[in-house]
Order: C-alpha cells, then sequence, then structure tokens
C-alpha cells in the first residue's frame, strides 16, 4: 500500500535582510543619443579634483563611517575601484591616494543583494566534518539572494544537522565580501577569488560576467566523486542577461576560489540543469528541461558540452500536468538514484516530489510518488510568487534527508524525512 511521506519540519527559516550588503561597481552616464561634449564620469572627476583638502577628508571619513559597519579593508576596495575606472578619464596621473579612494567610492554603490527575497537552497556536506559531535553533519547551504531591479546573486550559510534531533543554521556575519576577480581570455571563463572572506556567509557570487547582467540563478550545489579520492564541488546554474538564459558551471574545491565557465550545446540553453554525483560508465551525466515540460538524461565526456539527450520523466499525475523538473542533483542511494522532482499544476502550484532511477542504468525509471511529498499550505502559500515550494538539492546523512525548499519565492524553510518513507510513497 503506497503510502504519504512522513516529513518533520524544524522551527527553522531563513528570510530576506536589507542589512546584508555589498559594494557593486557605478558609473552614471546621459541618456543614449544625448551629447553633452563630455561624459558623465570626466565631470564627476574634475568636480572632485576641485576639492578642497579639508572637503576631501571630510567627504573620505564620510565614507568611511558609512561602509565600515558591514565592509571589509574597505580602503582597498575603494582603490581597486579606482584602477578599474582610471582609463574612462583625463586627470587619473594628477590624484593621490586619498582622491585614488574618493573617486573610487564614487563609482561605487551599496547593494542590499538580499533585501527581497533569498530563497531556492541547495544543501550539500561541508569539506571541514571536524569537531562535530556523533551523528551530526556540516553542511553549506546555498541560497538565490534578490535585491533591487530584481536582480539574482547568490549567498551561502553554514549549519549543522543531526538526523533526529536538531538543525542550527549559523547567524551569518554582517559582512559581504567584493572578490578578486581574474579574468581569462574569453568572456564565458572567469575566476573569482575570495581571499578575505573570514565566514563563508561573507562570501556573495554577484554577476560579473556579460551573460549573468540580470542575475545569477537557482545554483545547484553537488559534492563531485573526481574518483581516486578527490572530491570537487560542482554547481549548475542559470545565467540570465536580461534577454536570453543560459546555464554555466561553477566549480569549487575550498568555497575560497570558483571558477565560472560557460556550458555549450543545444542541452545547455534550458533551466534546471543538475549533475550527476559521480560520472556512470566514464561519462558525466545530468538531468535537464530543455523542453520547459519534461526531466531528460543528458550524458557526456565534457562536462562543459552537453547535447541532445532523451526525455525520461514526462508528467503523468495532476499536480504535474503543466510542467516537471528536478529539485537538485540526484542522490545515490542503495536502492538507486532518489531524485527530488517539481511538479507544477493547478493555478501554476509548484509542489515537490521524488522518484527512483536504476543505480547502474539511469534511464530506467522504477518508481515515483503519485501524490506531491510537500505542498504550498495554508501557512506557506503567499509571498513574492504565491504558491510555490521549490528545492534545488537536499543533503543526504545515512538513510535521513534534509529537505531545505523555498516558500513563494520569498524566504527558506526545512523539512526532514527518510529515504525508507520517501520509497514507500512511491509506485
Amino acid at each position: 500500500m503506497i503510502q504519504r511521506a512522513k516529513l518533520h519540519f524544524p522551527r527553522v527559516t531563513l528570510r530576506p535582510d536589507p542589512s546584508r550588503t555589498l559594494v557593486r561597481p557605478f558609473e552614471p552616464g546621459y541618456p543614449q543619443g544625448f551629447d553633452a561634449g563630455t561624459t558623465r564620469t570626466q565631470e564627476t572627476v574634475d568636480l572632485i579634483l576641485s576639492l578642497g583638502e579639508a572637503e576631501l577628508t571630510r567627504q573620505l571619513e564620510g565614507v568611511t563611517a558609512s561602509l565600515d559597519e558591514n565592509h571589509r579593508d574597505v580602503d582597498a576596495m575603494l582603490r581597486r575601484r579606482f584602477d578599474e575606472v582610471a582609463d574612462h578619464f583625463d586627470g587619473a596621473d594628477r590624484c593621490d591616494d586619498a582622491r585614488h579612494r574618493l573617486i573610487g567610492a564614487y563609482f561605487s554603490q551599496e547593494y542590499a543583494y538580499e533585501s527581497a527575497a533569498l530563497f531556492n537552497p541547495s544543501a550539500v556536506l561541508h569539506p571541514d566534518q571536524s569537531d562535530v559531535s556523533d551523528g551530526e553533519v556540516r553542511f553549506i547551504l546555498s541560497l538565490r539572494g534578490i535585491g533591487e531591479g530584481h536582480l539574482s546573486s547568490v549567498t551561502f550559510r553554514t549549519g549543522r544537522w543531526k538526523p533526529g534531533g536538531a538543525l542550527v543554521v549559523d547567524d551569518p556575519s554582517s559582512v559581504s565580501m567584493q572578490p578578486i576577480i581574474e579574468r581569462a581570455d574569453t568572456d564565458d571563463v572567469v575566476r573569482l577569488r575570495y581571499s578575505g572572506s573570514e565566514d563563508l556567509s561573507e562570501t556573495v557570487l554577484f554577476p560579473v560576467l556579460p551573460s549573468q547582467r540580470q542575475g545569477i540563478e537557482d545554483l545547484r550545489l553537488v559534492r563531485f566523486d573526481e574518483g581516486e579520492g578527490t572530491l570537487a564541488y560542482h554547481g549548475t546554474y542559470t545565467a540570465f542577461s536580461g534577454a536570453e538564459a543560459r546555464s554555466e558551471l561553477l566549480t569549487t574545491t575550498d568555497f575560497s576560489t570558483f571558477e565560472m565557465r560557460a556550458l555549450t550545446g543545444d542541452a545547455s540553453t534550458g533551466k534546471g540543469m543538475a549533475l550527476f554525483p559521480r560520472r556512470i560508465d566514464g561519462l558525466f551525466t545530468m538531468l535537464g528541461r530543455q523542453d520547459n515540460k519534461n526531466i531528460w538524461l543528458l550524458e557526456s565526456d565534457d562536462i562543459l558540452h552537453w547535447a541532445g539527450g532523451a526525455k525520461l520523466i514526462e508528467p503523468r499525475y495532476p499536480w504535474e500536468f503543466v510542467q516537471m523538473g528536478n529539485c537538485g542533483s540526484p542522490i545515490e542511494v542503495d536502492e538507486g538514484w532518489l531524485v527530488l522532482t517539481h511538479g507544477v499544476g493547478t493555478v501554476r502550484n509548484y509542489c515537490i516530489g521524488a522518484c527512483l532511477l536504476d543505480k547502474r542504468d539511469p534511464s530506467k525509471l522504477l518508481a515515483r510518488t503519485p501524490r506531491p511529498v510537500l505542498a504550498p499550505s495554508p501557512k506557506q502559500r503567499d509571498g513574492y510568487v504565491p504558491n510555490v515550494v521549490y528545492s534545488c538539492g537536499a543533503l543526504l546523512a545515512g538513510r535521513h534527508l534534509l529537505l531545505p525548499y523555498a516558500v513563494a519565492d520569498s524566504f527558506t524553510a526545512f523539512a526532514t524525512t527518510t529515504v525508507d518513507d520517501l520509497l514507500a510513497a512511491m509506485e
């Protein structure tokens, strides 16, 4: 007899916090087609250079008072911003260090990156499992933050979970760090170094490539077994330029240095790609949703190139008639590959379900839940986008599952269950 999956709900929620800010580049300009004879950048710098020493000092003190509370190494950050814009105006060679910093401040903007929403989480085991109690695991949580202009970025939290016991998400730092950006010869690759971050919550992945101009959306992290004891963390995400969306890959081994690379191939234009946590028969394997309706299975000998594929799971039940997709990377259990799914039904309700794929041949669908495992409830339905529960990846500890999930594209909550309960809810 098919049972309903039993879920428990720890009383932990993560909500948007407008006090968490980062400093992003800013440069004023005239409207397109308006010719003033000079640039607003040049005009602004000329005004700064006209300041007397007393006023210069007063302005710098104001900048420091404004930024020191939420940012570290403010002077170095402002000097870097000066270096980025120095070739945009005449007179850079006449500037001393104080004017370097003040010009850097005028061409910067403080941005509240999670002021509107904090949602679509994924969870992975932390690389450091020292000093945890028996049965407890330390984890990393990635979250999508949205700020002014519906601009998306990725932020992180850490925490500890003991199945059957407490769930603790660490309080975030009040500081957010800008990365050192190392660009390759192509616009499709960038390396970000966060050497100044003292806590992972200080690290924010903010759009840096043209493809990401309007946001980095829905990171699906996976702890990937490279073989021979080597582990890496990969994460697929949607890069949105404001006009086009494409899938890109984030890679790190230490959550201090990250590499962003574009995915290629006809399947990479879809959203919701999720990488299996190891190669299968020597090939990288991915779930995708390139037709915006069904879940597809993809294989490749190149982690950056994804083409073709075959339909794996199609809508069958009323709660998924409109659309299906994965809720993160497949999870390897004794019985096969456990995949959390999302389905879209009436009134564009998003619900979470699950299915099981064959371990040796994941193109074989063994079972799936005929009813949602988790659906919007009267107490968790209202928000920026009503009637949505959604996840980008769950965490397995033994036979227990921690499911972080988004509510109404607004905030993040948590549920726990077991592999056995999920399998009992399948047919």
